[in-house]
């Protein structure tokens, strides 16, 4: 594969990746990175791919493979990668505001210390909204592991909230 086609190819799928990292990584530079590493990686292997059918989630596969590696060599945390205000209807009182704005907190420090698998797959089924196979094929989980840590870690995330906040729900 020549240069030109490779441009053809490959750079319109640009915003989509670069999405896909940002979801991930939270940060654009980080995530602008794993788009050009993805590109690397593919320029690098243009002779040997052979993707006709689906070069988008190829890509994406890549990119969001290449964010988890990322995210386990610096041990990322969603705790830093959780934004720090939580968006509040502005009718709402001050004293709502306050415990919102503490309750939010409560839960991104939770999340925070959840062991890498279960934070991940929390991450990627309720923020990023990945289906059971993306998962799958992003962590090497099977749909019944994958169900397992979600109904554990939301049910242990829900206990630790209300001990926390004290509510006896």
């Amino acid at each position: 594969m020549d240069a030109e086609e490779f441009k053809q190819r490959f750079l319109p799928l640009h915003k989509e990746l670069y999405r896909a990292a940002y979801g991930l990584m939270q940060n654009a530079e980080d995530a602008e990175d794993m788009v050009q590493e993805a590109y690397l990686k593919l320029w690098d292997k243009r002779d040997s791919l052979d993707i006709r059918t689906n070069p988008a989630a190829y890509c994406t596969t890549l990119v969001r493979r290449l964010c988890f590696d990322q995210m386990q060599a610096k041990r990322y945390t969603a705790e830093a990668a959780l934004p720090d205000n939580l968006a509040v209807p502005s009718d709402w009182d001050t004293g709502q505001r306050l415990e919102e704005r503490d309750q939010w907190m409560h839960l991104k420090h939770l999340i925070g210390h959840l062991p890498d698998t279960p934070r991940k797959v929390l991450w990627l089924r309720d923020v990023e909204e990945c289906s059971m196979d993306e998962i799958a094929q992003a962590t090497g989980l099977t749909d019944i592991n994958i169900r397992s840590i979600l109904s554990r870690t939301r049910k242990k995330l829900r206990e630790q909230f209300n001990r926390l906040t004290g509510d006896k729900r």
